[in-house]
Order: structure tokens, then C-alpha cells, then sequence
């Protein structure tokens, strides 16, 4: 298997096509990559910004350059040795007319050739919520017509500009004005799918979705023919050599994660490169038995998060925010709060449905202590999901399970109905639907319930509020990132590592700058004090309060941090105010405390937005000018976390993986946002700059150190792919500064030494502190990494034998890379 020794993800669309992305390469091949990490490429819904919406698994996407486009790409690639992997998305398609798969399935209902595609409940007719209101007022009010397709010819009943395909039976009975309510009520009762309002969603859909996303259809890719039709265009890409390697979106989605990857493992052969989209909790490892090289890298950031956020400012930070905001501060309330409002609100049908099959195993047990006892189950779940297999548990899966018994129990005191139902989750074949479902569904509760609910609403750090991290669980230092270090080398030392992606709440440097809040809790205290108290005017008085309450307040100027300009005059703060603005809206929609994306509450959003739009204007300098000097070394302490990471990143166990345009510096915030295009003529003009370190900007340095060991990295491919892990400890009074750990493969190593903590420790204007700080702090070195290295980003022979000095190491740059020899 060729394993790459660095990936670049490309966001294809909004610009981005395959002739933009061979224009791209020489730079890519520059910078050190092996490997393009492609977004989607297959043809997606018309205008989709992202490629997850899938209309047809076996075409590519004309938008973007179209099969010619792609064997242009394909070829230019292989003339600079580099790779290609696409992401790829088994779990989902389009719930579109344009798919004509789902167009089918509406035609002909069950009687479809690919009504078992995907994952729909045909005891019942197909409900489709597209409806801005009931079918009866809709009706009521003419919002639709019977009419002939232009594209098909055939008839169709059309609510605005939506066309939906009509049962041939039902169009005998066509005729006369083709808007009368009775007919198109006649008409519409004949289909294998009714319509029915947008917001009844949660409660009646009869198809598995993806998340909350109605217009994301479940596929059943369990199914052998399924599989086969799904995968057809992707094997033959392969086939062809066009792809060495696969990321697969939300493998947890899949009734059969471990079935799959098999039948996935044996088409494509074992040399092809596999990674998968999960979510990997604290102590929870990839199942054994998946034939894959690891994950796409959401875990590598929640390690990360070990080193620079300070545990004991963490909690005098809480200390703060408790009596700011006591309710949003109880973390483990809240993720209770959010899984509930999950399971009875947004997922309301989905958990109805298991409780009914429940009901139907278990008749003998009371209809509603099963719904209690399934509810508190999936609250109680620490992981995303069990993966059992034809009804069966594994030994872990099986511990997972009793301990959530073990939590749930606290909360309802019916041990029998959370054993019964417990149970069902490794109860044979007659219980496999209710394992299935449960497991579809626990996964999908955490990840709205944490990512896309709580994450908005406790808001203590936002930094720690990263996909795939827990802010509740206090960060171990270096001696829990080197543990989880050593067992990522020995359990995923393929898998990506990841620091920005099209998913993360917010881009690597705006996390790292925010992670530096912990190290002066009261710094940030003050300020909000201060700041509050300045815009005051700018809150709105409604009915419920002041306008945006205390921990929304905290939440926007934790924000502002991420973004700030490092020059915020000449109206660079107001440039800010579109995005900071967007954000302040899905923040609160997503928080779901007020306002929501079903049920939008105008006059409050209008008041967040009012204020986060006064925090950038030009017309509060007073504010700018407090809100810059405060965080003056907060955002130097915070590019040198940045520049520390990158380097982190790029010699840890793992392959590291470039998000567009994060090679530079990104400040953004979450999607859409962090999807914007990047500027490909400025990072390749930022490359082709040779001037020394010490005279590069903050970006070019980090693109610079991320050139340099990506490239070594592609010199050294053996070193970094089996090479050991070898922390490396500091003695002196400033041995809690630093992080230092060595890869070594024989006589080869590498050693990377870089800052953390740095604080108001940093020379005025330089981003490192002089050789005075590091004083009498020296690292370690064992006998296998002793011996003549140099410094491969200022090239200064370093030979030392048992120990370095700091001061010699960190005293005049920002990190260190020292290579043997």
C-alpha cells in the first residue's frame, strides 16, 4: 500500500474546478504534498456549495470540469508523482428530483426498482416535507398545479418551482383545469408519497435521513445490489488508477459499518489508502477488525487541545463563568438537556419507531417504560454507537452497554425495562431492526446534541468546543499528549491528522489563539466586564430581558477573538462584520435556547445581530482600541501556539493533512465560512519567497516550517510511517514551557522541540522568548537520539550529546526541527 506522507483537501465548487486545481499543483508539489484530498466530485444538487448532496454516485460533476476535467486532473497529478483521494459519501443521496433514483421511487413507490435503495419505511405512503404549511391550506391556498414535465413530457404535480413526478395511473384521470383542488386532491391521494409541512418533519418522516437533514436520503448500502449500483463510477476510478486512496463520510450512519468496509476492502483491493469519517471519544478505540488505515483526524485536534489550554486557569476561567451564566456553565446538565431535546424533539420520529418494534418484542412489558427506559439509554450513551453485527454485541459493545444501564438507572430506577431493552441490543436475529436503528440513532443524537446544540450553548472556552473534543474532561498536559501519542503510533499511525477541516467549528489559528485565554483567566474576566459595560447601549430591551444575555455577550467576544485583525485599524474590524455577523446568527439558531432554524424568533436574532454588527463597526474605536491592546499578547502568544501545532502536527504519529489554504494562516469561523475560496496565486507567491525566518510574516512562517517537513517527511517516508514515538522530558525551572518528542527508524531521527504557555513571556515584537527565559532548562536525550543534527529551518549544526539547552533551541526562533546528521 502506498500511504501518503501528506494530504491537501480541496473544497471542490465555488470556483474551485479540476483545471483550477491543475493550475494549483506545482505548488502543492512544492509545499511537500504526496497526496490532493478531493471534496466530493460526483454530481450533486444544481448550486450545491459542498458535493454531500449526491444526485448520481456514477457521474462527475460537470460544474467542476466533468469526466474530461477529471482525466485532465487525474493526468496532470500522476506527471508530479501525487496522489488522489476522494471523499466519498455511502451513507446518502439527495432526496431531489434530480436524482433519478429518488424521481423513481417517487413514480413508483415500493413497486420501484429502487424503492430498496434506500432506507424507507413502506408501511406507510413516502412522506415528503416540502411544504411551507399543511396539504389542506396549502391546497386551499393554490399552490398547485398539474402540469406536464418539460423535461420528460409526462405529468407532474408542481408546487412552485418544484416538480414531482406523478404514478402513470393516476394520469388517466387528468383533464380540465389543472388547477382545481379536487382533482389535484384526487391525484395526490393516488401517489406512493404524500406531502406534508417542512416542520412535521421530526415527527412523520418515513425515511432515514442524514442528521436532521430531510433533503439527505438514507441509502442501504448494506444491500449487495445497493452497494454495487452506489460504487460503480468509484471502483472504476480505482480500477483505473486515477484513485490511490477513499475518505468515507459519517461511516457511523451505516447499518453495517464492519460489513461494509469488507465488501468495500475486497473491491478495491488492499493497496488503496482508507480512512473514515468518525468521531472517536475518550477511551474508546476503531474496532479491530475494520480494514482501514485509521480516521480522518478529528481525535489528533482533541489531543492537541492537551498542551495549550492551561488546566488550572480552566478552572478559574469557571469559576468566572459560573456566576456570569450558571445554567449554561453545568456542562454535564447540558449535554443531558440537549440528547433530550433530541430524542423528544428533533428525532421524535425516529425514536418512536424504536419504541414501537421494542413494543413489539416486548408486549409483555408496559409500552411506556420502554420509551423511558430507550430514552434514558441513548441519553446515557458515551460513544456514538455499538456496532453489533446480525443481533450480536462484542465484548466491549457489550461493557458499553452496561455501563449506560448503569447511568440510565440513576435517572429512572427501572432496571428490568433498561435490561429488557438492553437486551434487544444483543438479542439474536429476531431483535437485529431494533440493534439497527439504535445503533443509526445514538450516533446522530450525541453529535446535535454536542456539536450542534451544546457547543453553542456552553460557551467557557470556545477553543475546547471542537468536533471530537469534550470540554468537560480537564487538559492532561504533556505527559496525556505524549501517552495519547504513543498509542495513536501503535493503534492509527496511518490515519489523518487534522487541525482545520470543511467541519470544524473554527479554523487551527483562531483555536489556537483562543486556547491562550486559559493561561489569564482574569485577563478575559476584566475585559468582558469592560467590554459589556461599553456596549451596553447596543443591547436590545425584549419582553425577556436584555438583549443578548451575559453568555451570549461572552460567546460573541470569544468569537471576536478568533477573527481579530492583527491590524484593526483603517476600518479592518467593520471588514469583519458580514461574517462575524452570520455567525452570531447560527450560533444563537444552533444554541436552541431562543431562536431555531425551524422556528426562527425574529425580534430576538434581529437584537444579537444589532450588537455583533456594533461590536465591529468603525464607530466603536473606544471599544477596538480596549478590545486590540487586551489582546495584543494574547494574539502573539496565540501564533506561536499556531506555529507550535503545525510543527507538532507535521512530525507526530500520523499523516498530516492540509486543509485549503490553513497553510497560511485561517482565522475562519464555521461553515460556511471556513469554506471560503482561498487565494492560490498568493500561496504560491508566499512559497517562492527565500528569505530567512527571522524576516517572514506569521503565515509565510508556518508555510515555510510546514514546506520543510512535509518535505522531509516525503524524503523519509519510513521513518514517519514505522518510526518510534520517543518522548523526550525537560529538566529546569522552565520545563513546563516546552513539548519535545523524537522519531526515530534505525539510525534516522528527528527531533521537534517547540513552546506552550507563553503568555506575556514573549519578546516585544518577536515570537519567541530570548535565551534569559529558558535559563538553566535543558532537554533530555536518550542514547538513540544523541549524536550531530542540525536545525533544518535556520540550518545551524547542532552537536550535543546527553542534553540540549532551550536557550540554545528556542531562544532565538520559535520551534526547533532537528534532523540526524
Amino acid at each position: 500500500m502506498h500511504i501518503p506522507t501528506s494530504t491537501y483537501r480541496l473544497q471542490f465548487r465555488d470556483g474551485m474546478t479540476f483545471d483550477t486545481a491543475i493550475d494549483f499543483i506545482p505548488y502543492m508539489k512544492s509545499l511537500g504534498i504526496s497526496h490532493l484530498y478531493a471534496s466530493p466530485i460526483f454530481t450533486a444538487t444544481s448550486g450545491s456549495t459542498h458535493g454531500y448532496d449526491v444526485t448520481d454516485c456514477n457521474e462527475i460533476e460537470p460544474a467542476i470540469g466533468g469526466s474530461d476535467g477529471f482525466e485532465r486532473l487525474s493526468a496532470a497529478l500522476k506527471a508530479e508523482d501525487l496522489g488522489l483521494i476522494l471523499d466519498i459519501v455511502p451513507n446518502h443521496m439527495a432526496a431531489s428530483t434530480e436524482n433519478a433514483w429518488w424521481a423513481d421511487v417517487l413514480k413508483f413507490g415500493a413497486d420501484s426498482k429502487y424503492a430498496g435503495h434506500f432506507d424507507i419505511d413502506w408501511s406507510q405512503r413516502l412522506t415528503l416535507p416540502i411544504l411551507g404549511k399543511s396539504f389542506n391550506d396549502a391546497l386551499a391556498d393554490g399552490e398547485f398545479e398539474l402540469q406536464r414535465d418539460p423535461r420528460t413530457g409526462e405529468w407532474s404535480l408542481a408546487y412552485f418551482e418544484t416538480l414531482l413526478p406523478l404514478n402513470p395511473q393516476s394520469a388517466a384521470e387528468i383533464s380540465g383545469d389543472l388547477r382545481d383542488r379536487s382533482l389535484i386532491s384526487s391525484v395526490h391521494d393516488q401517489q406512493p408519497w404524500r406531502l406534508t409541512f417542512w416542520q412535521d418533519a421530526a415527527r412523520t418522516l418515513s425515511y432515514r435521513r442524514f442528521f436532521e437533514v430531510t433533503g439527505l436520503v438514507g441509502l442501504r448500502v448494506e444491500d449487495e445490489q445497493v452497494f454495487a449500483d452506489s460504487h460503480a463510477l468509484v471502483l472504476d476510478l480505482v480500477r483505473a488508477g486515477h484513485v490511490q486512496g477513499l475518505r468515507l463520510d459519517h461511516i457511523d450512519g451505516l447499518a453495517d459499518p464492519s460489513a461494509y468496509l469488507d465488501r468495500l476492502r475486497a473491491a478495491v483491493g488492499p493497496e488503496i489508502y482508507i480512512v473514515a469519517e468518525k468521531i472517536v471519544g475518550h477511551g474508546e478505540t476503531l474496532p479491530a477488525d475494520w480494514p482501514i488505515e485509521g480516521t480522518s483526524g478529528y481525535e489528533f485536534i482533541s489531543a492537541l487541545s492537551n498542551l495549550f489550554i492551561d488546566a488550572n486557569g480552566m478552572r478559574e476561567l469557571g469559576n468566572a463563568y459560573v456566576n456570569l451564566s450558571p445554567d449554561a456553565a453545568d456542562f454535564a446538565a447540558g449535554l443531558r438537556q440537549a440528547k433530550l431535546l433530541m430524542i423528544e424533539r428533533n428525532f421524535e420520529g425516529e425514536t418512536s419507531r424504536l419504541v414501537a418494534i421494542a413494543y413489539s418484542l416486548l408486549a409483555d412489558t408496559d409500552e411506556q417504560r420502554l420509551a423511558s427506559a430507550i430514552k434514558e439509554l441513548l441519553v446515557a450513551f458515551p460513544f456514538y454507537r455499538t456496532y453489533g453485527r446480525a443481533g450480536k454485541l462484542s465484548d466491549a459493545d457489550q461493557r458499553l452497554i452496561e455501563q449506560a444501564i448503569g447511568e440510565a438507572a440513576k435517572q429512572i430506577g427501572d432496571r428490568d425495562a433498561l435490561e429488557a431493552v438492553a437486551g434487544l441490543l444483543d438479542g439474536g436475529p429476531r431483535a437485529e431492526e431494533f440493534q439497527r436503528r439504535f445503533q443509526q440513532l445514538s450516533g446522530p443524537i450525541m453529535a446535535k446534541a454536542m456539536e450542534d446544540t451544546l457547543f453553542y450553548r456552553h460557551n467557557l472556552l470556545l477553543g475546547a468546543n471542537e468536533v471530537g473534543g469534550e470540554p468537560d474532561r480537564p487538559a492532561g498536559g504533556v505527559d496525556a499528549f505524549h501517552e495519547l501519542m504513543q498509542q495513536r503510533a501503535k493503534l492509527q499511525p496511518q490515519g489523518l491528522s487534522s487541525t482545520s477541516t470543511h467541519d470544524t467549528k473554527r479554523g487551527e489559528d483562531a483555536r489556537a489563539r483562543l486556547y491562550v485565554l486559559s493561561e489569564e483567566p482574569d485577563v478575559w474576566r476584566l475585559g468582558v466586564e469592560r467590554w459589556r459595560d461599553m456596549n451596553r447601549s447596543h443591547l436590545t430591551e425584549l419582553p425577556a430581558g436584555l438583549t443578548p444575555d451575559a453568555n451570549a455577550e461572552w460567546m460573541l467576544y470569544q468569537a471576536l477573538v478568533g477573527i481579530w485583525p492583527q491590524e484593526f485599524r483603517d476600518g479592518a474590524a467593520a471588514n469583519l462584520t458580514d461574517r462575524f455577523v452570520a455567525y452570531a446568527e447560527k450560533a444563537v439558531r444552533e444554541a436552541k435556547l431562543v431562536t431555531d432554524w425551524s422556528a426562527p424568533h425574529e425580534q430576538y436574532e434581529a437584537a444579537v445581530k444589532s450588537y455583533a454588527s456594533a461590536l465591529t463597526a468603525s464607530a466603536s474605536l473606544t471599544f477596538h482600541e480596549d478590545f486590540a491592546e487586551t489582546l495584543r499578547p494574547v494574539m502573539a502568544a496565540g501564533y506561536l501556539n499556531s506555529l507550535s501545532q503545525t510543527l507538532i502536527k507535521l512530525m507526530a504519529p500520523g499523516v498530516p493533512d492540509i486543509y485549503q489554504g490553513s497553510e497560511a494562516c485561517d482565522f475562519s469561523l464555521v461553515d460556511p465560512d471556513n469554506r471560503r475560496p482561498i487565494d492560490t496565486k498568493e500561496l504560491a507567491r508566499m512559497l517562492a519567497t527565500r528569505d530567512p525566518i527571522s524576516e517572514l510574516t506569521v503565515p509565510a512562517l508556518k508555510q515555510r516550517i510546514i514546506s520543510i517537513g512535509l518535505n522531509l517527511r516525503k524524503r523519509l517516508p519510513g521513518l514517519f510511517a514505522d518510526g518510534d514515538y520517543v518522548p523526550l522530558s525537560a529538566t529546569g525551572s522552565r520545563s513546563h514551557h516546552v513539548v519535545a518528542f523524537g522519531r526515530r527508524l534505525g539510525d534516522a531521527f528527528t527531533i521537534a522541540a517547540t513552546p506552550r504557555m507563553m503568555l506575556g513571556q514573549l519578546e516585544p515584537g518577536k515570537l519567541y522568548a530570548g535565551p534569559e527565559f529558558w535559563g538553566d532548562t535543558t532537554i533530555i536525550l536518550p542514547a538513540e537520539l544523541q549524536g550531530p543534527k542540525h536545525d533544518l529551518l535556520t540550518e545551524r549544526p547542532i552537536d550535543t550529546a546527553t542534553s540540549i539547552p532551550l536557550a540554545r533551541l528556542l531562544g532565538t526562533q520559535p520551534v526547533t526541527l532537528l534532523r540526524s546528521g
